[in-house]
């Protein structure tokens, strides 16, 4: 819990008894690799922060094409959002691509720390602002990015992970083929 109470306090510190009473709305888990957090049609019951390992969240269409929203790293908020806070079935899948600990929070347990402590509502709305901030990024990238850029934006926002995910998974996530990102990659344009 030392991790949480450090990633809380990168916005807003704490006292011990303040941190005392703020873990008590966690509980931890610990997920395999390629076990599912949530699968769509799951009530979505919890928002997860990754103290360790690394996750795929992803929609399936009506054919079964799967398209890469996000990855999720250590520090990182997760959750099907618009399913968490709407109570309804969620659309889409998260997977652990790396043995991982997580921690869980439900809608009423951060309801109820959020309107008990200003602290952690300024907390919450800061990491949804952010969130939100990065979401916009991403579309604006894939309307109007090359390759490369979306690539270069790839590797600044997920530092450390082309060396950890399989590249079929990087070139999904840019809305590239796979041979796209091999030929980027064999021509000495991209980094790794």
């Amino acid at each position: 819990m030392d991790k949480l109470r450090k990633h809380i306090e990168e916005i807003t510190p704490v006292s011990d008894q303040e941190f005392e009473y703020i873990k008590t709305f966690f509980s931890e888990k610990k997920v395999r690799k390629h076990q599912y957090l949530l699968q769509d049609g799951d009530m979505v019951t919890c928002e997860y922060w990754i103290a360790k390992g690394i996750f795929r969240a992803f929609y399936l269409d009506k054919e079964g094409k799967e398209y890469i929203v996000q990855f999720a790293l250590e520090n990182w908020w997760l959750s099907d959002y618009n399913a968490f806070f709407g109570q309804v079935p969620s659309n889409m899948n998260i997977v652990c691509m790396e043995e991982a600990e997580v921690y869980c929070l439900t809608l009423l347990s951060r309801e109820k720390l959020a309107s008990e402590m200003h602290k952690m509502e300024h907390f919450f709305r800061m990491k949804l602002t952010k969130g939100y901030s990065a979401q916009q990024r991403r579309i604006c990238s894939l309307l109007s990015g090359s390759p490369k850029q979306r690539y270069e934006e790839f590797a600044k926002m997920y530092p450390g992970i082309v060396s950890k995910v399989p590249k079929k998974y990087i070139a999904e996530y840019l809305g590239v083929s796979r041979e796209t990102l091999s030929r980027l990659y064999s021509g000495g344009n991209l980094q790794t």
